[in-house]
Order: C-alpha cells, then sequence, then structure tokens
C-alpha cells in the first residue's frame, strides 16, 4: 500500500513538474511585456492597419482581449503580419504567441503542425465573388471559368472538390498573398476569386468600384475560423481558449464595455462568478479574478466585437447568422464559467 501511494506521489509529482515546465508562455509574454500575435497582411474587418500603423478588425480584438485579461491594457500587443504560407511557421519557431488570423480549424492542422485550435471566432464557408457583367447568378455557372485562389489555404482543395462534384472544369491562378490575388482579379487575369465568404465581402471594399462586383449565393464548405497556440502549454491553451469563451460569456449575460463596472456590483450569483467577486477562476488560468471585467472592458462583449468590425455596424455589414449566440438561432457557445 505503501509503494502504491509512493508511486501515486512520484506520478502526482512528475505530472506537476512537467505542467510547471511547459507552462513558459505566459512568464515569457509578462517578461517581455508585450503579447507577440500573428495577423493577416490587411483582411478589412478582420485584420488591417490604418494609415498610421492601428490595427482593427475582429481577429485584432481576440488579441487585445487577451492583452487585457494579461495586462489589464489592450495596447499591449505587437502585432506581426503574416501570409497563409507563413502564418505555421511562425507559429511553430516561436515567432508570435498566437495566430490570431482568419485560419480554418482542419484534423490536418490539428494534428500535424504541433499546434492546437482554441475555439471558433467566426463560422464561415467558402464563396465566389464575380463581375456582375459576366451575369453569372450561380456558382454552378461557372464551367471552364478561370479562377483566382491564394496558395496554402484550404480554399485550393475545396475549389477542386466543388468543381470535381458538380462535373465542371476550371482554370486555377493562384497566387502567394492575398492583396496578390485581389489585384489579379480585378485586372481581368480571371472570371471568379474564390475565398471565405467573409473574406469576400472584406476584399470586395478594396475593389475601386465595389458595386460592380457580386458574392454568389453557394456556400461550399465549412470554415470555422478561430486561434492557434502550439502544442506544450495548456495553461497558455487554456488562457486564450477561456478569453473567447469569457466575451461568448459576456454576450449571453448582457455584461457589455459600458455596462460592466454596475453589473460587477450586483448580487446575481452568475454574474458574481464571472465577474471575479465570488470564486478564483481567474487565479487558476494564472489571471487575475477580475479577468472577465478587464477583457470586457479591453474589446466589449463578443457581439460588440462583431457588430463593431464585420457586423451591423462595420461597412462589411455581414449578418451575424451561424455567429449568433446559441439561444438565438447560431452556433456560438460557450461551456460555463463555474
Amino acid at each position: 500500500m505503501k509503494r502504491v501511494t509512493l508511486a501515486l506521489t512520484l506520478a502526482l509529482a512528475a505530472g506537476l513538474s512537467a505542467q510547471a515546465a511547459d507552462a513558459q508562455t505566459l512568464k515569457t509574454i509578462k517578461d517581455r511585456g508585450m503579447l507577440s500575435c500573428g495577423v493577416s497582411q490587411g483582411l478589412p474587418g478582420f485584420s488591417s492597419p490604418d494609415d498610421k500603423g492601428n490595427w482593427t478588425g475582429l481577429d485584432v480584438d481576440v488579441c487585445k482581449a487577451i492583452a487585457g485579461a494579461i495586462f489589464n491594457d489592450a495596447s499591449k500587443v505587437k502585432y506581426v503580419p503574416l501570409s497563409a504560407k507563413d502564418r505555421f511557421t511562425a507559429l511553430q519557431s516561436g515567432e508570435i504567441d498566437v495566430l490570431s488570423r482568419n485560419t480554418t480549424w482542419t484534423i490536418s492542422r490539428d494534428t500535424s503542425l504541433g499546434a492546437n485550435f482554441t475555439g471558433v471566432t467566426y463560422y464561415d464557408g467558402q464563396g465566389f465573388m464575380v463581375k456582375k457583367s459576366l451575369k453569372v447568378n450561380s456558382a454552378l455557372e461557372l464551367n471552364s471559368a478561370s479562377v483566382c485562389v491564394q496558395t496554402g489555404t484550404t480554399t485550393e482543395q475545396n475549389l477542386a472538390d466543388y468543381f470535381k462534384a458538380n462535373n465542371m472544369k476550371y482554370e486555377v491562378i493562384a497566387f502567394g498573398t492575398n492583396d496578390e490575388t485581389v489585384k489579379a482579379y480585378e485586372a481581368g487575369r480571371c472570371d471568379v476569386f474564390t475565398t471565405d465568404q467573409s473574406g469576400l465581402y472584406a476584399n470586395r471594399l478594396k475593389l475601386a468600384n465595389p458595386n460592380d462586383h457580386m458574392v454568389l449565393p453557394e456556400i461550399i464548405s465549412k470554415e470555422p475560423l478561430g486561434p492557434m497556440v502550439r502544442h506544450g502549454d495548456d495553461q497558455w491553451f487554456d488562457i486564450v481558449k477561456w478569453t473567447l469563451f469569457a466575451m461568448l460569456t459576456a454576450e449571453e449575460l448582457g455584461v457589455t464595455s459600458k455596462n460592466v463596472d454596475e453589473k460587477a456590483k450586483l448580487e446575481n450569483p452568475e454574474l458574481k462568478r464571472v465577474l471575479g467577486t465570488d470564486g478564483n477562476f481567474g487565479e487558476q488560468l494564472g489571471l487575475t479574478k477580475d479577468w472577465v471585467v478587464r477583457i470586457v472592458k479591453a474589446v466589449g462583449n463578443y457581439g460588440e466585437v462583431f457588430d463593431r468590425n464585420v457586423g451591423a455596424g462595420s461597412p462589411l455589414g455581414i449578418n451575424r447568422g451561424l455567429n449568433n449566440l446559441w439561444n438565438k438561432g447560431g452556433l456560438q457557445y460557450a461551456p460555463p464559467i463555474r
């Protein structure tokens, strides 16, 4: 019995030692005084800089929310713009702490890249954009079309699967970056531009005459987009994962950037747990008790972030749809904070 107890004690000690050895990301970030966040090279609504280098977008707000949770300061983020081809290498090498760059969660990426997806920030699907002058109303009318696509994305395989399934021919014209792909499409080097539908709406804003182009109705794939972190640090994985869950929970409870302080004073048991006046859930993550308050003050709840960047309050004007909360007909659902 003593031998069994000793073995269990040693196993527990070894496990705690390994956990401590792995849990270095948060300490590294705190010592550096800055979160390093991988983003796109410029996709309106998700991550794009203005002429002064100030970054905005849904993916950017995820970075700001994490910085808010850690530092109580959403400005403590270094944004690293990455192409689709280079994004995973930057994460693997440690150049960035988290990749928040309109990246689709797939089994191959979740298993072969030494990284973990932490949740879904945007439920998307691949679509097609064409010039209205082509008088095309459906993707099924694109037989023999030339299609502009960005390399290093799930878009290429989805494109091949769709055209094969519908017995249609097509010509691929591939480019290394999103901007190159958009410019080629606008210059007439292809008939069609394909990417995630959110990206189509975002990129249409970059065109000289956006109203001359239309997004076709078909959605040909599932593209759950979300942040990624490296394997091996469960504490950091939990922090990034629960940052998103905190934003969703805040929206569900009606906690906003404007009323969070007042909500924190209420005696509602769930609000007390979530906002840190009861329990030590933030401390279990390695953060402070008021971690959710910090997140909401930094960026707002998920609904505020969505509306400001890609929804009704943005130039994109995308309907919430699948990205609505579960109790409003959508797929967004956070596990309970308890």
